[in-house]
């Protein structure tokens, strides 16, 4: 009977070992799911493999009001050039990141999230839509808060699930379990309305270099009010800068 105990404990903790190993392959370990379905989630994890010498501010007072503000602010400007085949050109190049239906949905969730969210935990999202019977896009990524300013990370925009497939290449990717992961390589630029919110990227060519993650906006949160605006945000000259 001793040795069936031991045994069965000696099974528990490889079981937890295991699991361990497969979170650190991830690098992301989910505390609290706030909304869950389908097609999109709301969460708080931890991301020591990312953020390991970062403390947030939180738990933050966000409210949805000024959360809306932000989702609504986003912009995303398409490359120079698009393909007809894999682009939608019905979509003007520069344009919001999130519909009206998905900041409805995601406003109050991530507002909520930050005020339960600990300084050691940072807020992911998912969101999910078919594109075929093996296919879907993704938009996914996170937001926490170092100080006053929020920093919202678009780790995928419309992202398709296929496309280590498409590529000849398996992918290593579960695209619910990885949100801040990219699953396919992100070829649009982020903007912010209004930019008076934006902080300020760095203006050095050596800081530049430094600056890795260019899915990342830095908002500062004092400066977010909820206006109704129109859909098209405000265009800006067209740059020939093909560096993507």
């Amino acid at each position: 009977m001793s040795r069936l105990f031991t045994f069965s404990r000696q099974l528990a903790w490889l079981s937890l070992v295991f699991t361990a190993l497969a979170g650190c392959a991830s690098g992301q370990f989910p505390t609290l799911t706030i909304y869950d379905s389908p097609h999109a989630f709301v969460r708080l994890e931890t991301d020591r493999a990312i953020w390991q010498h970062t403390e947030y501010s939180h738990p933050a007072n966000i409210s949805t009001e000024q959360m809306m503000a932000t989702l609504r602010g986003i912009i995303v400007q398409e490359p120079l050039i698009r393909l007809p085949l894999y682009d939608d050109l019905s979509v003007p190049r520069r344009h919001r990141a999130f519909d009206d239906k998905a900041v409805m949905l995601l406003a109050p969730l991530l507002s909520q999230a930050l005020h339960k969210a600990t300084s050691e935990e940072l807020v992911t999202f998912y969101q999910s839509r078919p594109l075929s019977g093996v296919a879907q896009e993704v938009t996914s990524g996170g937001v926490f808060l170092i100080g006053e300013n929020l920093h919202f990370i678009l780790s995928n925009y419309r992202s398709n699930t296929r496309f280590t497939a498409d590529t000849g290449s398996a992918s290593t990717l579960d695209d619910r379990l990885t949100p801040m992961q990219p699953l396919a390589p992100q070829q649009v630029q982020l903007d912010f309305e209004p930019s008076a919110a934006l902080e300020p990227k760095p203006s050095s060519l050596w800081m530049k270099i430094l600056q890795t993650d260019k899915r990342e906006l830095i908002i500062r949160s004092r400066q977010l009010m909820f206006h109704p605006q129109n859909e098209t945000p405000t265009e800006k000259p067209v740059s020939t800068d093909t560096g993507r």
